[in-house]
């Protein structure tokens, strides 16, 4: 897909075990992975510096690979945690939102007052989610919304 801003274009190495991808959409962003190595298990072996230096694009652009089929981390993960790490709101939030509160998109989008193709958007990474969208969220849920769904057909849940 053209312009997909879930695939990464270019991957540069830079020091304190941090990148700096261009996404297929012109965006450009360091993430800093330090975190995710010293306390994920998989990512250890990237505390070396010489293998960390060995970051290469995976194929299609929907990888950073160190070692083919053992160590490589997903477009959408570096993305997401780029986004978070410059303050904005990272995609995988309101996936697991919809997930946590049992939502369908169509619902999902009815609760935050978005369109269902806002919303697609937002989730595909393909728009940034402003902080009034999160805020809608956490509002939503913390209006009680269990409550609120089971008075409002609209949400009616498939039985």
């Amino acid at each position: 897909m053209k312009n997909d801003p879930l695939r990464i274009r270019a991957v540069e190495v830079l020091p304190g075990q941090r990148l700096h991808l261009t996404f297929e959409d012109g965006w450009k962003a360091d993430v800093n992975l330090s975190d995710w190595i010293e306390h994920t298990q998989l990512f250890k072996p990237l505390q070396d510096a010489t293998l960390f230096a060995q970051a290469r694009l995976g194929d299609w652009g929907t990888s950073v690979v160190w070692v083919e089929d053992e160590i490589d981390m997903g477009a959408d993960n570096l993305r997401n945690r780029a986004v978070e790490q410059a303050g904005g709101i990272g995609h995988e939030r309101l996936i697991h939102w919809l997930h946590d509160n049992q939502l369908t998109q169509t619902q999902g989008a009815q609760a935050i007052g978005v369109s269902r193709r806002m919303l697609s958007y937002y989730l595909s990474g393909a728009k940034p989610i402003p902080k009034t969208v999160w805020l809608a969220c956490l509002g939503w849920v913390a209006q009680g919304a269990a409550a609120w769904v089971a008075n409002d057909e609209r949400f009616a849940l498939p039985a």
